[in-house]
C-alpha cells in the first residue's frame, strides 16, 4: 500500500521534485480501512522512535496533529529534548505503583539522525520563521507551528526521498504482519472468540468456521465478499480483537518477569542460607498479638513487594487475619524509620474493631503520633473537603480494608479512590473474585495503575466477555483464568483455611429447603402470574424490581400488602382523623400514604396510635411462613445443645419481623444494622461477646458480614441468601475465624420452588469460578500464588 494519500493523482499543480513535502493528513482517504491500516503503520512507527511513551498517549499526540507523523515527531522531540523535563533517579521512583523501579527511564537526549534532520527549534523557511507554541495537555508539550502563510514550503533535503521510502515500506510491511494474522485468527479461532469481533453473532461465527480453511488473504476476501450475511467489516474487525491479545500478552510477560525476580531472591536467601535477610515479628508490636507461621510468611511478602516497589492484594481467606499482617507490615516500616504518614480505609462497620486492636501498638500510644503515623478512614467517602484532603497529603501506604468494594472501575468510589496521593497501595480482600474475571483486573488496575492504566480498554473487553456456547467450560473461559492466573500472579498473595489452620475446627453447610405455608404459597404463585402478565404486556417493568418482589414473598408474605385491602384503609384513614397529630390531616392524603405501606408497616401503625389499633393483624399472620416453621423446631434443638446463634438477612424490615418471632418464643437477642450508630456497633458486638446468656445476634448482611469478630458464636443461620454468594461467605465467617473452638455450622434456609432456588444455582456457578482461579494445574485446590509462599515459608524455616 503506497504511503501517499488519494491527492496526489489529482490534475493539480506539479509538485517540483526539487521540494519535499509533508506527507498529506489522513482525512484524504477514501477509504476509511486503509485510513485506519495508515494511521497503525504511523503510530508504530512512532513508538519505534519513542519506545518509552505509551501508544495511547503517542495515539494522543498524533490526533492533536492531524495525524501527521513529522508534526507528530517534532512536537515529541521538543518535549524530549526540554532537560529540565527529564525527571530525577529520585524523582524516577516507583509512585502509585509502578512494577519497578530499574524499569524506569529516562527520554534519550540523543535523538536518532533520522529524526535530528527536521526537529529544529525553530527554523527559517523562505524568510518565514516557525515558531513553536509550547502549551501543556496531560503532561506532555505539544508544539504547534505557526506561520505568516498557510502556503508555506517544506524543508528540502537530500535525504527525504529515503525517508519517504522507509515511510512506504515501513507500511508495507505492517500490512503485510497484520494480514497475516487476521487470516491465522479467522482460520485457527474457536467460536467463543470468534464473537468477540465486533458486530460479529454466534449465527456469523458458525458460518465463518464453515466456510474455513482460509489458505491466504486473496481467499480469505472472496469467500467473504460471496458468503451471505458475512461483510468484509468483520475482516478488518479482527485487528481489535488481535490488537486486545497482544496487549494481554505483553502484560503476562511483563508480569512473569516481576515474578521471576521476586522468586529468585527469595531462592536466593535459602540457598545463601541468610536468615537475617527473613523478618520476624516487629518488637513494636504487642506481644498479646503474636503472629502465627502464614502470618509471618504474609509480612515478608509484602516487605518484599515493598523492596522491589510493587504493590499487593493481600487475599487470604476470611478469618486469617489479614488487618493483623497488615499492622505488622506498618509496624515493620517504622522500625526501619519510615515515619508515613499512612492511611488505612476501612468500612463503618469495622472502624471501631480496628481501633481497639491498634490502639495497643506502641506506635498509636499518643493521639499525637496516633494522628501523625497512621490514621483510620471509613470508605464511605463522600465529603469533596475530605477527598480533596487526601489528594494533597502525600502518604507513604494507603491501606484499603475489604478491598473487594473496588472490583468495579466505573464507580465513583473507585475514582475517588484512585485520586488518593499515595506512593504505595495495598488491598486486602478475602474475595478477590466475585462475579467475574474483570473484577479481578479492576483490583490489580487499583493497585498497579502505571502497569494496568494504559490497557483498561483491551481488558475490560478480554475479561468482560462471556462464552456464547453451551459447553459446561469451554476452552475460551479457561484459557480467559489461564490468562487472569498468569497476570495476577506477583500481586496477589492467597491462602486458605484449609491449608494453613488445621487446627481450626471444621465448618459444616446445611441446606434446608423450606416449604411455604399454605397462605404463603397462594400469595407467591398469585404474585408470580402478575408479574409475568405485565411483562408479556410490555408494561413498564423493571426486571430487577420484579426479582425483588418474588424475593420478599418467599421469604414472609407481610412484605407486600395483602391483607389491608383498600376499604380497610379508607376506614383506618378516617379514624386518624381523631389523633391530635393528625387532626387537621386530609383522610384521601393519609390513604394515599398507607396505599404504598407493606402489611408490616401498618401493623406497626397501628401499634402506635391507638385510634386503629383494632386493626392490628393477629398473632398467626406475623408467625405465617414456612421459613418460621423450619425455624422453630431449630432454634429449640439449638438452644438445648448449648449453641449461640448469629442469623443474618438481608432485608431490615426481615429483621423487625424475626424480632416478633424471637420475642414469642422468648429468646434473648440483641441486633445491628445499618441503622446502628457507629460508634455504638463495637459495644454491641462486645456484649454478645461476652454475655453467653445472649442467644441469638441478628444482623443485616451489608452491615454484619465485613470485618466483625463474633467467635463466641458457632452457628450461622442465613434467613435469605444473597444474589453474590461472596456476602453469604462474608457473613459466614464473622464466626469461623481464628479464636473459634467449636465446629461451625453453616444454615441456609431457601423457600421451595420460588426465586431462591434459582439464585441459589447462580451462586453456585459463581464459586466455581472463584475454585477455577485458586486451583493448581493439577486440579487441585491452591494458594495464590503458592510457589511464593512456599517459597517464603522455606526463607523462613517455617
Amino acid at each position: 500500500m503506497s504511503g501517499r494519500s488519494s491527492s496526489e493523482e489529482s490534475d493539480g499543480p506539479h509538485i517540483s521534485s526539487t521540494k519535499k513535502r509533508k506527507p498529506n493528513r489522513l482525512e484524504s482517504q477514501d477509504d476509511d480501512t486503509l485510513a485506519d491500516e495508515k494511521k497503525e503503520s504511523i503510530l508504530k512507527k512512532l513508538h519505534n522512535n519513542f519506545p518509552d511513551l505509551d501508544k495511547e498517549e503517542l495515539r494522543e499526540v498524533l490526533n492533536e496533529h492531524d495525524w501527521s507523523y513529522w508534526e507528530a515527531l517534532e512536537a515529541l522531540q521538543v518535549f524530549a529534548n526540554q532537560e529540565d523535563e527529564v525527571p530525577s533517579e529520585s524523582e524516577a521512583k516507583n509512585i502509585n505503583g509502578n512494577e519497578i523501579t530499574s524499569n524506569f527511564k529516562k527520554q534519550p537526549k540523543e535523538m536518532p539522525l533520522m529524526q535530528l534532520k527536521q526537529t529544529p527549534a525553530a527554523e527559517e523557511q523562505n524568510g518565514k520563521i516557525k515558531k513553536h507554541d509550547k502549551s501543556r495537555k496531560g503532561g506532555r508539550i505539544i508544539q504547534r507551528e505557526t506561520s505568516d502563510s498557510e502556503d508555506s514550503e517544506p524543508l528540502s533535503s537530500d535525504g527525504d526521498s529515503s525517508l519517504d521510502e522507509d515511510y512506504s515500506s515501513a507500511d508495507e510491511e505492517v500490512e503485510g504482519v497484520c494480514r497475516t494474522k487476521i487470516v491465522s485468527f479467522l482460520q485457527d479461532a474457536t467460536l467463543d472468540e470468534l464473537t468477540l469481533i465486533p458486530q460479529c453473532s454466534l449465527r456469523k461465527a458458525q458460518k465463518i468456521t464453515e466456510l474455513r480453511p482460509f489458505n491466504n488473504w486473496e481467499t480469505l476476501f472472496q469467500m467473504f465478499q460471496r458468503a451471505n450475511g458475512l461483510s468484509e467489516d468483520l475482516i478488518w474487525h479482527c485487528k481489535t480483537i488481535i490488537n486486545e491479545r497482544e496487549v494481554v500478552h505483553k502484560l503476562m510477560c511483563r508480569c512473569a518477569d516481576i515474578s521471576q525476580r521476586l522468586e529468585k531472591q527469595v531462592t536466593q536467601i535459602i540457598d545463601d542460607g541468610e536468615s537475617n535477610s527473613t523478618i520476624e515479628q516487629p518488637d513494636i508490636l504487642n506481644k498479646s498479638l503474636e503472629l502465627k507461621a502464614y502470618q509471618l510468611v504474609g509480612l515478608n511478602w509484602l516487605a518484599l513487594l515493598h523492596k522491589h516497589h510493587v504493590n499487593g492484594i493481600l487475599a487470604d481467606e476470611m478469618g486469617l487475619g489479614k488487618t493483623v499482617q497488615a499492622i505488622a507490615f506498618l509496624a515493620f516500616l517504622y522500625q526501619k524509620g519510615d515515619k508515613g504518614p499512612h492511611l488505612i480505609t476501612v468500612p463503618a462497620s469495622t472502624l471501631g474493631n480496628l481501633r481497639q486492636n491498634t490502639i495497643n501498638l506502641t506506635i498509636l500510644e499518643s493521639k499525637k503520633t496516633k494522628y501523625q503515623q497512621l490514621i483510620l478512614y471509613s470508605c464511605s467517602i463522600s465529603n469533596a473537603d475530605d477527598r480533596s484532603l487526601f489528594r494533597r497529603v502525600k502518604l507513604h501506604y494507603a491501606v484499603f480494608d475489604e478491598g473487594h468494594m473496588l472490583k468495579n472501575m466505573s464507580t465513583i468510589r473507585y475514582q475517588h479512590l484512585m485520586t488518593f496521593n499515595a506512593q504505595h497501595r495495598l488491598l486486602l480482600t478475602g474475595t478477590p473474585l466475585q462475579n467475574n474475571l474483570l473484577e479481578l483486573m479492576s483490583l490489580l488496575n487499583f493497585v498497579m495503575p502505571n502497569m494496568f492504566s494504559s490497557s483498561t480498554s483491551e481488558i475490560r473487553r478480554m475479561f468482560s466477555s462471556k462464552a456464547k456456547t453451551s459447553d459446561e467450560q469451554s476452552t475460551f473461559e479457561k484459557g480467559r483464568i489461564a490468562h487472569a492466573k498468569k497476570i495476577m500472579k506477583p500481586f496477589i498473595l492467597r491462602r486458605l483455611k484449609s491449608e494453613v489452620l488445621q487446627q481450626l475446627p471444621p465448618k459444616q453447610d446445611r441446606l434446608e429447603i423450606c416449604s411455604m405455608s399454605e397462605k404463603q404459597g397462594q400469595a407467591y404463585t398469585a404474585l408470580f402470574k402478575k408479574l409475568k402478565r405485565s411483562i408479556n404486556r410490555n408494561e413498564k417493568s423493571d426486571l430487577c424490581n420484579v426479582m425483588m418482589q418474588l424475593r420478599k414473598m418467599a421469604n414472609h408474605p407481610l412484605l407486600h400488602r395483602q391483607y389491608y385491602t383498600a376499604d380497610k384503609l379508607r376506614k383506618m384513614s378516617k379514624l386518624m382523623k381523631k389523633e391530635p397529630t393528625h387532626r387537621d390531616a386530609n383522610p384521601d392524603l393519609i390513604f394515599e400514604d398507607m396505599e404504598v405501606m407493606t402489611d408490616f408497616e401498618l401493623h406497626l401503625l397501628c401499634q402506635e396510635f391507638g385510634s386503629i389499633r383494632n386493626f392490628q393483624l393477629d398473632k398467626n399472620l406475623l408467625l405465617d411462613s414456612g421459613k418460621f416453621q423450619i425455624l422453630e423446631q431449630m432454634l429449640e434443638d439449638l438452644k438445648t445443645q448449648g449453641s449461640r446463634v448469629v442469623l443474618f438477612s438481608q432485608f431490615t424490615m426481615m429483621l423487625d419481623i424475626l424480632e416478633v418471632f424471637l420475642k414469642h418464643h422468648k429468646y434473648r437477642y440483641l441486633r445491628m444494622d445499618g441503622k446502628t450508630q457507629i460508634s455504638e456497633r463495637i459495644h454491641v458486638i462486645d456484649n454478645f461477646n461476652t454475655d453467653m446468656d445472649i442467644f441469638v445476634f441478628l444482623l443485616s448482611t451489608k452491615a454484619g458480614g465485613l470485618g466483625i469478630n463474633l467467635t463466641s458464636a458457632n452457628v450461622v443461620i442465613l434467613h435469605d441468601i444473597d444474589c453474590n454468594p461472596y456476602n453469604d461467605k462474608q457473613a459466614e465467617d464473622r464466626c469461623h475465624r481464628v479464636g473459634q473452638t467449636k465446629t461451625v455450622h453453616i444454615i441456609k434456609l431457601v423457600s421451595k420452588g420460588t426465586i431462591e432456588e434459582s439464585m441459589l444455582k447462580n451462586g453456585q456457578q459463581k464459586l466455581k469460578l472463584e475454585h477455577d482461579m485458586t486451583s493448581s494445574e493439577t486440579g487441585e485446590e491452591g494458594s495464590i500464588p503458592l510457589n511464593m509462599a512456599t517459597l517464603l515459608k522455606a526463607s523462613l524455616g517455617l
